[in-house]
């Protein structure tokens, strides 16, 4: 599965219950600071719904995901220091864009690519290109981090550009060595996560799924 389908897959699982959607007046209305919306917003849409193994769930409709594909593939290629990241609320039936503010280009970009569809803009602390360094820094010192006894389990880049979060056994150690080892200022978000415990298949599962 592609990175944007995880990202509407964990739309739907994450975001599909959010309350009443919003009206055309309450999605065109000021947002939060450094937040924009594209024209789209201007109008509301009811959302739309699958079934799901028995489950009626909300899904994202086709205009909307192409938007979002837009978006993904022009943010990594064209504008790596800006983009951080994309989400999908089918419920509002809308996306959430995460972008450094840096000058109005990808911002032109977004309106484009949004099409007819409803875009939320939002700022992020770090773009894309940053975090996916500082990713790949820490997942090639996973054996230097091991061998000194701190147990790191997930490595992942966060799409609202908060930085790279570091899943860890051990987070207390992990907060502090880690940005001892790399600088205070490595933007590095550090979660409890609980060791992986690999199938006979080549799959894995967490200790609390055996139950």
């Amino acid at each position: 599965m592609s990175r944007l389908g995880r990202l509407l897959l964990a739309g739907v699982l994450m975001i599909g219950g959010c309350g009443e959607f919003e009206g055309a007046d309450q999605a065109a209305g000021p947002g939060p600071a450094g937040e924009w919306r594209t024209p789209g917003c201007e109008f509301s849409r009811p959302p739309e719904h699958a079934v799901m193994g028995g489950v009626r769930m909300p899904v994202t409709p086709a205009a909307l995901q192409a938007a979002m594909e837009r978006i993904e593939q022009g943010g990594r290629t064209r504008f790596p220091d800006s983009y951080a990241g994309i989400e999908v609320d089918q419920a509002r039936v809308r996306a959430i864009v995460y972008r450094v503010p840096a000058g109005g280009e990808f911002d032109e970009f977004i309106r484009g690519a949004a099409g007819h569809s409803c875009v939320v803009v939002r700022d992020a602390a770090h773009p894309i290109a940053e975090l996916g360094a500082w990713h790949d820094r820490v997942v090639a010192d996973l054996a230097f981090w091991a061998a000194r006894g701190v147990r790191i389990v997930t490595v992942g880049s966060r799409h609202d550009g908060a930085g790279v979060e570091i899943g860890t056994r051990d987070v207390d150690r992990a907060r502090r060595d880690l940005p001892a080892h790399y600088g205070a200022e490595a933007p590095l978000v550090f979660v409890e996560e609980a060791p992986v415990i690999p199938l006979t298949s080549g799959s894995s599962i967490s200790p609390e799924d055996r139950d």
